[in-house]
């Protein structure tokens, strides 16, 4: 294999107050070869001296510009045994470690300090993952962003450790690779460039970190790259490997490197400082990696095609158990969590729920979660999970009864807004599993087509409430967390969260009756109903109303006297039942009763003029009028002689007051109609439970009759081979016998045979 070295002459760094500039070395390599002359332009040098001989380095010529870009040396690695003490293999205790001691720091040139990274910020920086299938979700987004570099699938899959056996994760697409300036951006924090692009998923550039480390202790990766023009195509291999940090003791993060580039059929290493610094990244590699050698490296660059990234995880976490927190057993094509995430409970109700599935299986099972995971799919790239494509589901074809809602941002102070032309469309409705009463509630949450918040319960109500609503919205307007598994807790979110509280609150009591529930205010009506009907001047003022309304139909002078005269009669003889305590009639006889109180007639003209005057009497039935109420003066009333009496004269008041009545009698019978729907609701209800109950008392009669039936069938069973038993061992007794008396018959013939001979 041709090495190629290219030199370059730099020029001689400039020394500050006579003393040469020093810089702090990320790597914390302990070896001091004595080689000070090592240089990055003038940026990075070994503590000492500097000699001003030129340092080599490697420049990666690109056919578009005539320019070498000048590639960063590689800082050779310790390549040291592993201690004796075993690690830690489980993810939420790997971090409790301590390197040795720090050293001198050393002063960069201008007198600035580096800051240096300790390899615990790995796994410090991995726990924002609380949910191991969020790790896998930002990979995958990794592999999505390819789409615009000719991506077509993503295979994630298990592999065997060929040097201990254990089990590995692979996750590789056909993208368009890195080159090496990429893949050290890729194994660096905060490097990039995908929010400048448009329809890319990452933006933080820590998911590729944080992920694998979630997964794995260690990772490597294979990445090919045909180069901006096509035809200067690369290969890296990198190794971020928590396991040799570590063991070794090192107190930086250091990533050993390999980098290959094709001259014509054959691949040739780029050095970027000595031969001896790559044959030390190489058996670094070697040693801390599942491959034994260079070659076995460099196959796995065979299994790609022209151009993609291949991700290698492995040292998997365990859980308290000892058991691999990721199950490849119970499902071949599936990759399941073991613990609280897993709820067999949920899993057999999965099964009987079909359209509830994802809600009842995403937080254990891979497959259910990335089938719902990103909103849209390009219909030419495929999800491969473990050999088998993963179907994408849109949780709006689980809904029924379904409302599309439109929702905007509010604006900022000023009438400013950075959301003027954002929105999002809230599509609401029941899941088809909701006539059941499954307990499955909750919006799901997109932003720039990737699920955020999966069945975000927002309406925590008491009892039924809300129970079977589900909604899907693209929210671009809200920040997303580091972890992708959460929304940054702003003003704008809060005000998103309660508007869709507000949606899910209005839907409910507008369609649960659908489903076969009755809503908070319905419940309060039937109640309110129920006391009122079991009070006792219930009766007696439903009669009277029925009277006046019955009287109001056909209205004559001879009855609308009678009726004046039966009210004051009532009143005088102090009943309890007087009209004046329902809603219109009584309103109509405590004028008639103030009236009374003058005991001539031109007063009762004025108490009518009164009422004509006053407002509508429909809910006056706690006014402040009725509570002044003064029985002592309608003895005057009753103390008219019955033959002085006349019936006055219909007036222009009376017809109104009439109407007004009637008006009333028409709004208490429609209150009523309502009342009777919403109770012949409540008796359906009643119905479908009970049948509901038959229908499990008798599904639990026909389960224990076939209990007793394979009790009894097990029973015979065992008489059945009691006898079989008892049978064999008397066939076996009788040819114990007879084989006895053949052998006693054989032993005499021979006995006799040999007399004769004799």
């Amino acid at each position: 294999m041709d090495i190629r070295v290219k030199q370059e002459n730099l020029p001689t760094p400039t020394a500050v107050n006579g003393n040469n500039p020093s810089v702090i070395d990320l790597c914390s390599s302990d070896e001091e070869d004595g080689d000070a002359s090592r240089i990055v332009g003038e940026k990075r040098a070994r503590s000492g001296t500097i000699n001003n001989t030129p340092a080599k380095r490697v420049a990666v010529e690109e056919q578009s510009s005539e320019q070498a870009i000048v590639a960063l040396p590689a800082t050779p690695c310790n390549v040291v045994r592993p201690p004796s003490s075993p690690s830690c293999k489980q993810f939420w205790k790997a971090g409790d470690y301590e390197g040795t001691s720090g050293g001198h720091w050393e002063v960069s040139a201008g007198g600035f300090d580096h800051v240096r990274v300790h390899p615990k910020f790995l796994h410090s920086n991995a726990t924002s993952h609380k949910w191991a299938l969020g790790a896998f979700a930002e990979l995958l987004d990794n592999a999505l962003d390819e789409v615009h570099s000719g991506a077509t699938y993503v295979n994630v899959n298990m592999l065997n450790n060929r040097k201990d056996g254990s089990r590995m994760l692979l996750i590789e697409d056909n993208g368009g690779g890195m080159n090496p300036e990429k893949m050290r951006h890729c194994m660096s924090l905060g490097y990039s460039a995908k929010s400048k692009l448009a329809n890319t998923i990452g933006q933080y550039g820590n998911g590729f970190k944080t992920s694998t480390m979630r997964l794995g202790a260690d990772v490597i990766v294979f990445s090919r790259c045909p180069g901006k023009d096509g035809d200067s195509f690369t290969q890296t291999i990198g190794l971020l490997s928590y396991t040799f940090l570590k063991s070794t003791g090192k107190e930086d993060i250091v990533v050993p490197m390999l980098d290959y580039e094709r001259n014509g059929s054959e691949w040739s290493p780029i050095l970027r400082s000595s031969v001896s610094d790559w044959n030390k990244n190489v058996e670094t590699i070697i040693q801390w990696s599942p491959f034994s050698t260079e070659e076995e490296l460099l196959c796995q660059f065979n299994l790609m095609k022209e151009h993609g990234t291949r991700i290698i995880i492995y040292n998997l976490w365990e859980d308290d158990q000892g058991l691999l927190e990721l199950d490849f057993d119970t499902d071949p094509h599936d990759i399941q969590l073991r613990g609280v995430n897993r709820d067999e409970k949920s899993i057999s109700m999965a099964t009987q729920y079909p359209n509830s599935r994802h809600f009842l299986t995403y937080k254990h099972s891979l497959r259910s979660y990335v089938s719902i995971l990103y909103l849209r799919v390009p219909p030419e790239f495929r999800i491969i999970l473990r050999g088998r494509d993963v179907e994408h589901h849109n949780i709006v074809n689980d809904m029924m009864h379904t409302d599309q809602i439109t929702y905007r941002p509010k604006d900022g102070p000023g009438g400013q807004s950075n959301f003027a032309n954002m929105s999002a469309v809230v599509t609401i409705g029941f899941v088809k599993d909701a006539k059941h009463h499954v307990d499955v509630q909750g919006f799901n949450v997109y932003h720039k087509n990737r699920l955020i918040k999966p069945f975000w319960r927002i309406w925590n109500a008491a009892g039924s409430q809300g129970r079977g609503i589900i909604g899907v919205l693209e929210a671009d307007f809200v920040e997303p967390a580091h972890d992708k598994q959460g929304f940054e807790r702003t003003t704008v979110l809060s005000r998103l969260e309660t508007r869709l509280i507000i949606m899910q609150k209005n839907y409910w009591r507008l369609n649960c009756h659908k489903i076969g529930y009755v809503s908070a205010q319905g419940k309060k009506s039937v109640k309110d109903s129920e006391d009122r009907e079991s009070s006792p001047e219930y009766t007696v003022s439903t009669r009277k109303r029925a009277a006046a309304s019955s009287s109001f139909k056909t209205p004559t002078p001879a009855t609308a006297a009678a009726e004046n005269f039966e009210s004051r009669t009532n009143v005088n003889r102090g009943g309890k039942g007087s009209v004046r305590d329902s809603k219109g009639v009584g309103s109509v006889s405590s004028s008639l009763e103030r009236s009374g109180k003058h005991g001539n007639t031109s007063s009762k003209l004025n108490g009518r003029a009164k009422a004509k005057e006053a407002p509508p009497v429909v809910e006056d039935i706690n006014s402040d009028e009725d509570s002044d109420y003064d029985p002592s003066g309608e003895e005057n009333v009753t103390e008219l002689p019955e033959k002085s009496f006349e019936p006055p004269k219909p007036s222009s008041a009376d017809s109104r007051t009439l109407s007004q009545l009637e008006h009333e009698n028409e709004t208490l019978k429609e209150r009523l109609n309502k009342k009777e729907a919403v109770y012949l609701l409540l008796q359906e209800e009643l119905r479908r439970e009970k049948e509901l109950r038959k229908k499990l008392e008798a599904e639990v009669q026909r389960t224990k009759d076939e209990l007793e039936e394979v009790k009894k069938e097990q029973e015979s069973l065992i008489d059945i081979f009691s006898e079989d038993r008892d049978r064999r061992d008397k066939e076996e007794e009788d040819l114990r016998n007879k084989l006895e008396e053949a052998s006693n018959t054989i032993q005499s013939l021979l006995d006799e045979k040999s007399r004769g001979r004799r």
